[in-house]
Parts: structure tokens; C-alpha cells; sequence
């Protein structure tokens, strides 16, 4: 796991601003940072050794130093790839998998791309034809962001690392902010940054004499079959699930897990722990309504490793806020990914790798609301006319339980499910934002990944969504920047590609049922773990933010936010203001609006405040981070 950065063209000191790119983001490579240049081309790289630690230094040429590579992530089924490229007559010169990928794509072009097992973000340039190619692996584990400004393409690992670059246009791209308030992130493959973008999952590109040119080559497709038993699928899931996390283990140096009281980093845990000594992690509050240690003591206890807690304080976690904004690039709403960055960090202390379950949820049905479509199946067999004029009158009335029920049950899954984060709803959120604004409906985003599977149950028309929009714009997003924050490389063996190939195929009534979720996955897990914990429900980072909303030290904290510059300037503070008071009140549970708000606050004064403030506040966490 490292970081690289680059961009194209010449004519100024390419080699010393490089060097000012990398360091910004030199705490994804703390080992060791070294740059490539020519007349077309500046690459910079910052490693954390994790394979072939002496060797496999970046950026890595081949033989007849055509072509230059840079590459973060791993490549799992790097060996026998080797061998088949040695068979080719290719050369080696080190033991590591960046070579492999290098190889690959003298051999085979793109096509390297579908042979490749493992997480990935990669740059190779090629002299020659002066032509760089770049790729993202098949799920978006990996960051991938790029822009063309001033005839340079700029690409890497991190926005910020753009930022030391005179030609890089810093603009703020001010009309994503009403999808931010909804999503809690920016959905699509734009950013915050004006002329910034991601790279699709499963996507390569290759720039050319100006030109940019995108490529899709995996797609996510569902073939169900029906035919096959429960207990088929429960062997299945128990053979490919043991061989990924086997594969996953591949490092040179030791691998631990984070543990948490849930079924996935717990199966994650028990495969780990039949095959060598395990040190696990696990994040922990006084307040033991919110903490998972007790759980996950419960889990490491009976799988004999070690467990380490990390007990987050009320100031620890306000105080690192804006922190965590500045290594997340992007703006996120979820207050998980506060809990991720600590967690790395105490991991951090003792390990460079660590396995975790994120990917789980996404493959094998597991979050709760998957079990929506089956609460309405009965409601929705009544006449739609009869259950739109219900909503009608539902949505004039004040609160009542079974109001959401009446309304959610009028619409179908493509109007009602745009994914696990609707803060603030469309036609709702603008009375909260200051100005005007192009704004879409959350169905602009949704839409094209529904039609793809118009032939779908709900539940997998569900599961397919997530995959594209909150399991990339989210669970990634914070698994690679909150690790990478602390120079941890994290793996996710759920998301495997010999995985998703098994899961594709399992029926929706072995994933979801109005009882659980995760049906086959969790059969499976009960023959590594005890019951309770194959079959505790889906719980989503608990932590006590809405009881630490009504303290002074975060009322006050976030009110002099709300009613500062960046709050004025966006924001209606009236509007803003009583969502504070009436949290604080115990009227309504505000928690996620405030913290939406309030994080994005944060993250436009570290990279857009006045050119002072902004350079002198991300000097400041930037200094706070440990390696850097």
C-alpha cells in the first residue's frame, strides 16, 4: 500500500515540485518517496514496504526502460502470474507484484487488467509512445483521482497531493453541496474540487498528445441460481471464503485485524486465527451503550488471539475532526470514519497490515434495510392509486407510527432507496442552504445503475446500487484514506473478485429474510464462531455522537461554526441553528444533519478558507498526523 502522484508535460523545475507533491502525501509511504521525470512525464511515488521489502522500489522501470509504473496496492495472485509471464521470456529482476503488473501489460495490454486478483491503482508511462495508461480495480478499493488543467493531466492517489502544483486550479465546486447534504458525501465520480475526478471502478484510462480516452473493462452482473441448496452455497461460501483471506495474508511483514462485535470482521478474525497469531483491534467508549469491546472480547476470547481496545474520549474525537477531513479529501458526513481513523491509529502502533470486513454487507445482503422489500411485499399488493392517496394524507398529518411505512410503501424501490444515507431530503435540503444552487434529484445518480438491472428483485436492485454509489463513495473511500492516514494498509477479503464470482450467484432468499440478513454467510460463519456472533444484527460503528451533541464542549464548538464565516456564507444559520437547539433539547435526534453540517464546515476551512487560513490550517493537521 503507497501513494503515487504525477502529471504531465514540462517546462518548469519538474523535478523539485514533484518532490512537494509527494510530501503531501508522504503518510501513505513513510518507508521511502523517489520520483521519475523526463520531458513528458512527472511520477512520484511514496512506499510502504509490505512485499519484497528491500526491493520492488517505485517508480519501477523495465528491462529496456521503456516504460515506468507506479503502482499502489496488492496483487494477491501476483506468483503464478509471474510464472506464466517467465514462461513468456519476461525477466525479473524483483520479488514483489508491481514488477508483475509491469509485465502483464508489456504482454498483454489491457488485458492484464482481468487477470489480476487484488486491489489496485496504477500508472504506467509509456516513453515511447508517450502515452500514459492508468486503471482502478474492479470495486473502487483503491483511490484514483485526476484532472486536466492548463494542458497537464494531473493523476493520483490524493487531491492534495495536486495542491504544491502552480497549473492545478484549486476551485471549489460549489454546486455539488445540495447533493452533499443528502448522500453525506458527493455521489458520482466528480469532487468538490472543480475538474476533479474520480476514476470508475473496474475503468482504465489512457492519455494521449491531449487526449483522454476511458475504458470500461469489469462490470457487475448478477446470475442467480435458484437450483442449487442452501447448504450448497453455505460450502461454497466456506471453501472461497478460506482461500481469500489466505490470499489476503501474503506480506512480509505481520498482518492483524480490526475486530469489531459484527459477524463480518469476526469471520475475518476466526480464518486469520487458524492460520497464524492474530492481534486484533477494536474501538471502545465509557458509554458501553455505544461500544462494541465487550462483543468483541466476547469473539477474540473464544478464538484465543489478542485483543487491543481504543477507548475514544468525547474531546479525542471532536478535537481530531478537522484532521480527519484533511486526509479524506472529500468531505464525509459519516461519523464512522472518525471511529476508522482511530482505530488505525492504535493499529498502526504495532502493525503496518491489518484485515477488515468491509465489502461483506454489499456481496452478501447484510444491511437491515434490505428487509424493506419484503415488510411491504403484502401492503404493496393493494391497489397504487389506494396507497398513493394514503401517502397523501399520511404526509399532511403530524408524526405517527406507521407514517414512513404508508409513504415508503407508495413508491416504488427506484423512487424510495437512493441508498443508507438520505440526510437531508430533496425538496427538503435547499431551505437549509444559503443561495442558489444547480440541484438534481437524488434519482440523476441512482437511475443509471437501476436501469441496469430493471429485470432484478428490490433486494438485489438494492445490494447492486450500494455497490456503486455507498459502498465507493463511502466505505472505501474512508477504509483507504483513515488506514493510509496512519501508514496502515488495509485489506478487505471480502471484496474478491473469486468471491464476488460465488456471490453473484447465490438467490436473494439465502441473503435476506424478515428476520436477518447475510443468511448464507452467516451459516457459514457459525462453524468458525460461536451463535451470538454469527447471528448479532448489523450494527454500523455505534457510537454516542447524539448524547455528545447536547455537551457544552460540542454545543458551543459547533455553534461558533455554524455561526462563523463558512456557516454564514452557505448555510440559513437560523435553520442550522435549531436543528442544534432542538437536538439539544431532546425534541428530535438531529444528530446526522448537524454533523453533515458541521463537517463540511471543517473541511472548507482547511482547503478553502482564505489562502492564509487554508495554508496555515493544513500545515496544522497536516503536522498532527503521526508520520508526518
Amino acid at each position: 500500500m503507497c501513494g503515487f502522484i504525477g502529471f504531465t508535460g514540462g517546462g518548469m523545475d519538474s523535478a523539485t515540485l514533484i518532490d512537494s507533491m509527494i510530501d503531501a502525501i508522504r503518510h501513505r509511504g513513510p518507508d521511502s518517496q523517489d520520483s521519475y521525470v523526463d520531458d513528458g512525464i512527472a511520477m512520484g511515488f511514496a512506499r510502504l514496504s509490505i512485499i519484497d521489502l528491500e526491493g520492488s522500489v517505485q517508480p519501477m522501470s523495465n528491462e529496456d526502460g521503456t516504460k515506468v509504473i507506479t503502482f499502489n496496492g496488492e496483487i494477491y495472485n501476483y506468483q503464478e502470474l509471474r510464472e506464466d509471464l517467465i514462461q513468456k521470456g519476461h525477466i525479473f529482476r524483483t520479488h514483489g507484484d508491481t514488477e508483475t503488473i509491469l509485465h502483464g501489460y508489456e504482454e498483454y495490454g489491457a488485458g492484464i487488467l482481468n487477470k489480476l486478483r487484488g486491489m489496485f491503482a496504477f500508472v504506467i508511462w509509456d516513453k515511447k509512445e508517450q502515452k500514459l495508461f492508468g486503471a482502478r480495480d474492479f470495486f473502487g478499493i483503491k483511490p484514483f483521482y485526476y484532472a486536466t488543467m492548463n494542458g497537464r493531466f494531473f493523476y493520483g492517489s490524493e487531491i492534495k497531493g495536486f495542491l504544491p502544483h502552480p497549473d492545478f486550479v484549486k476551485e471549489f465546486n460549489r454546486d455539488k453541496l445540495p447533493d452533499y447534504m443528502t448522500f453525506g458525501c458527493v455521489p458520482g465520480y466528480d469532487t468538490f474540487f472543480k475538474n476533479v475526478w474520480k476514476l470508475k471502478p473496474g475503468h482504465y484510462l489512457e492519455y494521449q498528445q491531449g487526449e483522454l480516452k476511458i475504458e470500461k473493462y469489469f462490470e457487475v452482473t448478477f446470475d442467480m441460481d435458484p437450483d442449487k441448496s442452501m447448504d450448497y452455497y453455505v460450502e461454497e461460501i466456506k471453501k472461497t471464503f478460506e482461500d481469500s483471506v489466505h490470499a489476503h495474508k501474503v506480506s512480509d511483514v505481520e498482518v492483524g485485524c480490526f475486530l469489531s462485535s459484527g459477524v463480518d470482521s469476526s469471520y475475518v478474525a476466526s480464518e486469520l486465527s487458524r492460520v497464524q497469531k492474530l492481534r486484533t483491534y477494536t474501538i471502545g467508549f465509557d458509554d458501553k451503550r455505544y461500544s462494541e469491546d465487550e462483543g468483541a472480547k466476547m469473539v477474540s476470547d473464544e478464538l484465543g488471539v489478542e485483543n487491543y481496545l481504543k477507548i475514544v474520549s468525547d474531546e479525542e474525537y471532536l478535537h481530531n475532526a478537522p484532521l480527519v477531513q484533511y486526509h479524506l479529501d472529500e468531505p464525509l458526513a459519516n461519523p464512522s470514519a472518525n471511529l476508522l481513523f482511530f482505530v488505525s491509529q492504535r493499529a498502526a502502533e504495532d502493525l503496518k497490515v491489518v484485515l477488515s470486513g468491509e465489502g461483506a454487507d454489499e456481496m452478501f445482503g447484510g444491511y437491515n434495510v434490505y428487509k424493506e422489500p419484503l415488510d411491504l411485499a403484502s401492503y404493496q399488493k393493494l391497489p397504487l392509486p389506494l396507497r398513493k392517496g394514503l401517502a397523501v394524507i399520511a404526509k399532511a398529518l403530524p408524526r405517527f407510527k406507521g407514517k414512513n411505512f404508508l409513504i415508503r410503501g407508495s413508491l416504488p424501490i427506484e423512487e424510495r432507496y437512493i441508498g443508507n444515507s438520505n440526510i437531508f431530503p430533496y425538496g427538503e435540503r435547499e431551505s437549509y442552504l444559503k443561495g442558489s444552487y444547480v440541484s438534481h434529484r437524488p434519482q440523476t445518480y441512482t437511475k443509471p445503475f437501476y436501469d441496469k438491472v430493471q429485470n432484478l428483485d428490490d433486494i438485489t436492485k438494492m445490494q447492486y446500487m450500494d455497490m456503486h454509489v455507498w459502498m465507493v463513495q463511502e466505505i472505501l473511500l474512508k477504509a483507504d484514506k483513515m488506514s493510509m492516514a496512519h501508514s496502515l494498509e488495509l485489506r478487505v477479503p471480502f471484496l474478491d473478485k473469486e468471491i464476488f464470482a460465488l456471490a453473484r450467484r447465490i438467490p436473494t432468499k439465502y441473503k435476506v429474510s424478515k428476520e436477518n440478513t447475510k443468511l448464507a454467510l452467516r451459516q457459514a460463519a457459525r462453524s468458525r464462531m460461536n451463535e451470538i456472533s454469527a447471528n448479532r444484527r448489523k450494527m454500523a460503528f455505534p457510537l454516542p455522537l447524539p448524547e455528545w451533541l447536547k455537551e457544552d464542549l460540542y454545543y458551543n464548538t459547533i455553534k461558533e461554526a455554524f455561526t462563523g464565516p463558512v456557516g454564514r456564507e452557505f448555510f440559513e444559520t437560523g435553520k442550522i441553528l435549531t436543528l442544534l437547539e432542538e437536538h439539544r433539547a431532546g425534541r428530535f435526534n438531529h444528530s446526522r444533519r448537524i454533523w453533515a453540517v458541521y463537517t463540511f464546515i471543517l473541511w472548507y476551512q482547511v482547503f478553502f478558507g482564505s489562502e492564509a487560513e487554508a495554508g496555515k490550517k493544513i500545515n496544522q493537521v497536516g503536522k498532527e498526523s503521526s508520520h508526518e
